[in-house]
Parts: C-alpha cells; structure tokens; sequence
C-alpha cells in the first residue's frame, strides 16, 4: 500500500484532526480478529482461546528519537517494534495496537502518514492490526502505544528462573547501542549498525518458541542486557552469572570501538532497543535460534564472569 501524500508544506494543523485521521485509517488494514476498528469510541476484538496480553509504551521526541536522526518510517517500525516486543516476551504474539499521537500543529502532515505507513509496515510481521488511536496537540511529537497478543500457553514472567537454570539470548545485541554512538558522535556509519538503531529487528517467533521449549522466564531486552539481567534476577530471586566468552562480537560493534575508544563488549552488555529475548531454560532444553550465555544460581544480582560488572548496564529514565 502507497503512502497518501499531501502537498508539499501542508502541515498538520492544515489537514486538520479528522482529515488526517481518515488519511491514517486508510493505512490500517484489519484482520478478521476485529469487529470493529478505528472510528468508534472503542475497538471491538474477537478473542479465542488463550491468555490476553497487553502492554503500553511511550516514546518522547528527543528523549526516544530524534527527526533528523531517523525518518518517519523509521520511528514507525521503532514504535511498534518496541511494543510487538513486549508481547513476544511473555511468549505471545501480538495481534491488535493501539496509537495515541501528540504532535505540533506544524509538524508536516506528510511525516505522520509516513510514521503510519512504516508502524503499519512493522505490524505486519506478525500479523497485527492498528485498531485505534487518538490525536492531539502537543509541544513535541509524543507516541503511546498499546499493544494487546495472545499466548497460546501460560505466559512466561520475569519470575519463574530457578538457581541450576540456564540463561539464553535470542536475537542482536549490542547492534543500536553501536548505532546511537555513531550517531551521537555525527558519523553514519558503519550504515549497519544505524540502520539498526533506525530499525531494531526483534526475533519475534523466538518468544512463541521459548514458551514451548519451557522457559521459565524471559524478558524483552529494551534497557540494556546487564539492566534487564537484573530485572529477571530480582523478580525470581536468584543470582545471574552472564559469560563474556558466549557473546560473538560482530565486526562493525569492533570498528565502533576502535572509532571511540570504547570496549566493543560494553555495547553488547549495556546496549539495549535491540529488543533480543533473554530467558532461561532447564539444561538441554534451549531451542534452536537461541544462545546459551549464562547461568543462574543462589544469591541474587548479576555478574559478569563471576565478578561485579563496573561498565554501563542500560538507560534509566531518571
């Protein structure tokens, strides 16, 4: 499906809410799971068997992306990548969003179908359909999303990992943290590496495929490894020990470092947005696609191999 376009210069407060809210439906298509879509005060889903989950998140102009760092499409894929992210987590899939936009009057109406298109474009690597949203003015642009799955299994929590277990990555690692140095240093390239910050490629039929294979838990890495390490350490009352040898530093994350001075290992163990799994299994039970990295045993906190780890562990919002 094309982007609808505008003329050139057309801004948002000359379209108007409900020309542009047309505009964006049109972008959406539905899957036979919705009753009713966008238009009325509320969804209506089918829902089958299973376990619904939902999960919202937000990302601020400046504090989560910037414009002239990533285009439209870009910041939609990172949306909704984030969000179909979380569902994967808990061994889900998700399948119905949600898009609430703040935006000024003066941001060009072009950027919000082209927002759409590649949010639209993301979703539909799992089958999801956008299924409402709200507009309204804001100083920055300001995106909430809400995205509701479904697991066909019970969902895998941050709680259930047992001192004996093992601990597994699935997906990139360190590839957007690599990316957002670049960036920040005024550089584009390794392109790969901001390409992947632009556009995270989480492996989405890892967390369906964890759940059968028996995880006990799992967690989206979208703060950084060690951080994120942490969250399923404390929530399960158990120490984490990751294994620097296990991760297979690719050659861009080393021309990174090389650039700036930095450890290329750093990138992997406090990078996040990725969007990688992290979970752990029973021994012998790890699923294709997945790499064992650590293990889990009494006491709590996180090491790196065996001792406490000293560099940066992920983003904290305050």
């Amino acid at each position: 499906m094309t982007i609808p376009t505008v003329p050139a210069g057309t801004s948002l407060a000359d379209v108007g809410e409900f020309g542009l809210i047309d505009a964006l439906v049109a972008l959406f298509p539905q899957g036979e799971h919705v009753l009713v879509g966008p238009g009325d005060d509320a969804a209506v889903l089918r829902v089958r068997a299973g376990h619904v989950v939902v999960s919202t998140d937000l990302l601020v102009e400046g504090q989560h992306f910037r414009r002239d760092w990533a285009s439209a499409e870009d910041v939609g894929h990172r949306a909704a990548a984030q969000n179909l992210s979380d569902i994967n987590a808990m061994g889900g899939t998700a399948h119905s969003l949600t898009i609430g936009l703040g935006a000024p009057g003066d941001l060009p109406a072009q950027w919000a179908l082209e927002f759409a298109r590649g949010f639209a474009d993301e979703c539909a690597l799992v089958g999801a359909s956008v299924v409402g949203g709200d507009l309204t003015r804001a100083n920055e642009v300001v995106i909430a999303v809400t995205a509701i799955g479904a697991c066909t299994q019970a969902p895998v929590l941050r709680s259930g990992a047992e001192p004996g277990q093992v601990l597994a990555i699935a997906g990139r690692q360190g590839w957007s943290a690599g990316g957002l140095a670049v960036l920040g240093r005024g550089f584009r390239s390794p392109r790969v590496l901001v390409e992947a910050y632009r556009r995270p490629e989480p492996p989405y039929a890892a967390g369906p495929a964890a759940a059968a294979a028996g995880a006990t838990a799992m967690i989206d890495v979208s703060d950084g490894l060690v951080a994120d390490a942490g969250h399923l350490a404390a929530d399960s009352g158990v120490a984490i020990d990751l294994r620097s040898d296990a991760f297979e530093v690719p050659e861009p994350l080393h021309a990174v470092a090389a650039a700036t001075g930095s450890d290329p290992l750093a990138l992997i163990l406090g990078g996040g947005e990725d969007h990688s799994l992290l979970a752990t299994f029973d021994p012998g039970s790890v699923p294709a696609g997945w790499t064992e990295v650590g293990s889990v045993g009494e006491g709590e906190g996180v090491t790196v191999d065996g001792a406490e780890y000293d560099g940066p562990t992920g983003w904290t919002h305050y």
